[in-house]
């Protein structure tokens, strides 16, 4: 797969396009590129697909509290795996935003030679939101771009798409959106120095900072979750929150109990996959209950991997 910059330009009509955010490249997504790539190989040209490196909502109203499901350096490399021919990283400025549909396909026309345009099954593009898939038909019927639309997603956990995604997220229901997605949502950091409160209490935690500010984290809770650090995978459990039994104030913290696992890995980079919720957050009477909980919590999330991970091998 070649990957291209907004300065780059392809010759008249030699590309199948499709575009759109891909944040968390879940299943439909998925069936989309599919659909792309079959569309290229029927008229022997190239697929492209074409996403932003700033989502719209992030750039039209900063003041939002809008979180991705992803880091772009993760959607690249998950639409790589997708393996389209080319991928296109467009800035979404104001001034693109300011395009109206017909507008657009004529950009992407003259600089990035297409030909065929694919849109998603629901997905909308140019200022003008309320025009339907027949009037993006009409347009490129004017320019001499053909435009499709994809099939919709029809598998076991349809519908699915990154708004679903993010609100199963938002909620701590990682297992629905590890099935939308095809995969764990994960959350990538560095072990940083923390409380230093586990490590007595029989628990020893890696504290994981540095995390993308842009990324939605997970609702409150602990889950169990798979961690890769220091070039090894690891079975462990995640606690996000501001540890109320300990007293820690109001700093939120992402701490992870690796099981079987002691050795120093502060300054790695640590990438966690949640495999499943354990339970919410709170206040606890006293250090015996907590470690009687966290004992309990260590027996759920070491079941529930392994299940997960039997399940995935077979």
């Amino acid at each position: 797969m070649r990957i291209l910059g907004e300065n780059d330009r392809l010759p008249q009509g030699s590309t199948v396009a499709t575009i759109g955010m891909f944040d968390g490249v879940h299943l439909g997504h998925v069936t989309l590129v599919d659909f792309l790539k079959q569309q290229a190989a029927a008229c022997g040209k190239q697929s492209l697909v074409i996403t932003f490196l700033h989502h719209p909502r992030q750039v039209l109203h900063p003041d939002e509290r809008f979180k991705l499901i992803m880091p772009l350096n993760d959607r690249l490399q998950h639409i790589e795996a997708l393996e389209p021919d080319l991928l296109l990283t467009l800035d979404f400025t104001p001034e693109l935003a300011q395009l109206d549909s017909e507008q657009f396909i004529e950009l992407l026309r003259d600089r990035y030679g297409v030909d065929v345009l694919v849109a998603g099954y629901n997905h909308r593009f140019g200022h003008k939101r309320g025009e339907s898939f027949g009037d993006y038909c009409r347009h490129g019927e004017r320019l001499g771009v053909k435009v499709l639309k994809a099939p919709e997603y029809l598998g076991q956990y349809a519908p699915v798409s990154s708004t679903i995604v993010r609100g199963l997220i938002a909620a701590g229901r990682v297992v629905d959106a590890m099935h939308c997605m095809g995969r764990p949502h994960a959350l990538t950091g560095k072990v940083v120095h923390g409380f230093h409160n586990g490590r007595g209490l029989g628990f020893p935690t890696a504290n994981v900072g540095e995390i993308d500010s842009n990324v939605l984290l997970p609702h409150n809770g602990a889950y169990a979750v798979l961690v890769h650090v220091a070039g090894k995978s690891l079975q462990g459990m995640a606690n996000i929150g501001k540890r109320p039994t300990l007293d820690n104030g109001e700093q939120l913290s992402i701490e992870v109990n690796l099981f079987d696992f002691e050795d120093d890995i502060y300054g790695e980079d640590i990438t966690l996959e949640f495999i499943s919720f354990l339970r919410l957050e709170f206040k606890m009477c006293g250090l015996d209950e907590l470690k009687r909980q966290l004992t309990l919590d260590r027996e759920n999330a070491k079941r529930i991997l392994q299940e997960y991970l039997t399940i995935k091998q077979s």
